[in-house]
């Protein structure tokens, strides 16, 4: 019995050292480190939650940085521990990832908000821009930027992101159909690598390492400085939604008006489910007399596609600007009854989606899961796409906006990290949908996510060609199949710049240091 004693005790005693051999002594050694900023080693709860609400990695320590030297002191001195160590590092904004990207288990999260250095300046002239934080919001680059007469060309739906994170990934709303997503609209960018370096670079300048970032996911730095251009700011915007009962003749009238000049400056297009996408749109809002004209539309229990369209002006062109849409519109072949029109502030527009948030949060309906599905979809395969999904996976409701808009391949430079669809034209699907953490029925995560399953599954059985937006795949032949013909380039870039897969844990690409292989 003492000998069974023995056994046991040795045997929970080998356990603890295995235990404690495999959790980096984090406290004690960044604790040593001389930064501007700070450490925390006990409120770090809050960066183990993101807007998706369904992953939670606890890290060990939250840095919040007060200038990039903090975070390039931090990266280098997780660099210089070298393989053994077991530290990563996420890059946190404002928390918008959806299945823990911005979050590192047992590791260390920036918090990207605190770095307020260098101080927001708008440069004016022939070719206006403005320089900002990485962990600035564009909401406050919109308001400062509008002081100047200025705002940046092309935009998120949700202006409440951070620059770094919206560059890890692309930009896309509205506009990017002629100005190109974010990452087409940056001059300038100032990167922490996976070494701790801090490295300026630009289309001339270590471009390499520009293009990598942008549309990287955060695996090749952290983006701490960005160059944004700009362009004269309207001050109103004439919003339109019209609506259609065939996809046909709506993806028609869409891909017409993204090729042409002088049409809309702004062109989105909806699902609408049982009108669930036409009164309970989060993302758009209605005048007060709209709201009751849409609800006496009877849809008979049809799925009909909402194009959303917006123009920008400024009060002494309103005749000029009225004339423009009412002949834009007149080539349409929307349903003559359905047009709804408005007029709001510029600012007003673009921050529409905050005003919807601010009434979800007071129901409670904001911070629950959102198991969001983003495709790009070629354009000779939207109609077969829309014909799966929308005739056999969702036909009876809708826990969310679906958006389906098509942009030009153009406008986006194929130097970047960015995996786009293989064709010149392609569309945006993204369902934007939300969960009730209790609800086993439709409005439940489990159903939602079988649906997005089946969704996926019927591109791949369809040979769509499809690629996801904001990617998050479990296995490396999975990111294989994502990158295609990139990915041996994607490899490079990442042993090149961070070659111990310290950065982005939370979207695992390649696994640290030893697992470098093709």
């Amino acid at each position: 019995m003492r000998f069974l004693r023995s056994s046991i005790i040795l045997f929970l005693i080998y356990i603890a050292l295995k235990i404690n051999l495999c959790v980096p002594s984090v406290p004690s050694s960044l604790k040593t480190l001389a930064i501007a900023g700070h450490f925390d080693f006990k409120q770090v709860h809050h960066a183990a939650k993101d807007f998706g609400n369904r992953y939670s990695f606890l890290p060990l320590a939250v840095l919040h940085p007060k200038s990039v030297s903090d975070i390039a002191t931090t990266v280098k001195h997780i660099w210089h521990k070298g393989p053994g160590s077991r530290l990563t590092v996420a890059a946190r904004g404002h928390g918008h990832s959806l299945q823990g990207q911005a979050q590192a288990h047992q590791g260390v999260v920036i918090n990207m908000e605190s770095l307020k250095s260098p101080k927001m300046k708008v440069h004016t002239g022939n070719f206006p821009y403005v320089d900002v934080s990485g962990g600035e919001l564009w909401i406050n680059i919109l308001h400062e930027t509008l002081k100047h007469g200025l705002s940046p060309k092309s935009w998120t739906d949700y202006l409440h992101l951070t620059v770094g994170g919206t560059l890890s990934n692309a930009g896309i709303s509205g506009q990017a159909f002629r100005y190109g997503p974010q990452i087409s609209n940056v001059h300038q960018l100032e990167v922490v690598t996976g070494k701790g370096e801090v490295v300026n670079c630009s289309e001339k300048q270590n471009s390499d390492l520009f293009y990598s970032v942008l549309g990287g996911l955060g695996q090749f730095g952290i983006i701490t400085r960005a160059r944004i251009l700009l362009e004269p700011a309207p001050k109103m915007v004439k919003l339109i939604r019209v609506l259609y009962e065939d996809f046909s003749t709506f993806s028609r009238d869409q891909e017409r008006l993204i090729s042409v000049k002088n049409t809309f400056d702004y062109i989105e297009g909806f699902v609408i489910i049982n009108r669930t996408g036409l009164l309970n749109n989060w993302r758009s809002s209605f005048n007060p007399k709209d709201p009751v004209r849409a609800s006496q539309f009877k849809s008979d229990g049809r799925i009909l596609f909402c194009l959303e369209l917006a123009k920008y002006f400024n009060p002494e062109k309103m005749a000029e600007v009225n004339q423009e849409v009412m002949s834009s519109l007149s080539q349409l072949s929307h349903i003559p009854s359905t047009l709804f029109q408005s007029e709001v502030p510029y600012i007003e527009f673009l921050d529409r989606v905050h005003i919807s948030e601010i009434k979800l949060r007071s129901k409670g309906l904001w911070e629950v899961p959102h198991p969001w599905l983003n495709l790009l979809i070629p354009r000779s395969k939207i109609h077969s796409f829309s014909q799966q999904v929308f005739g056999n996976i969702i036909t009876n409701t809708s826990n969310g906006p679906i958006l389906i808009y098509p942009v030009n391949k153009s406008k986006w430079n194929n130097r970047t990290s960015a995996v786009l669809p293989e064709e010149d034209v392609f569309y945006l699907v993204a369902f934007l949908t939300s969960a009730l953490p209790s609800s086993k029925g439709s409005d439940g995560i489990d159903h939602i996510l079988s649906q997005n399953r089946r969704i996926l599954e019927s591109c791949e059985k369809g040979g769509f060609g499809a690629k996801q937006y904001l990617p998050h795949y479990s296995t490396k032949g999975e990111w294989r199949s994502h990158f295609g013909p990139q990915w041996e380039a994607f490899f490079q870039r990442k042993s090149t710049y961070d070659p111990l897969g310290i950065l982005a844990p939370g979207q695992r690409i390649f696994q640290k240091a030893t697992a470098f292989s093709l």
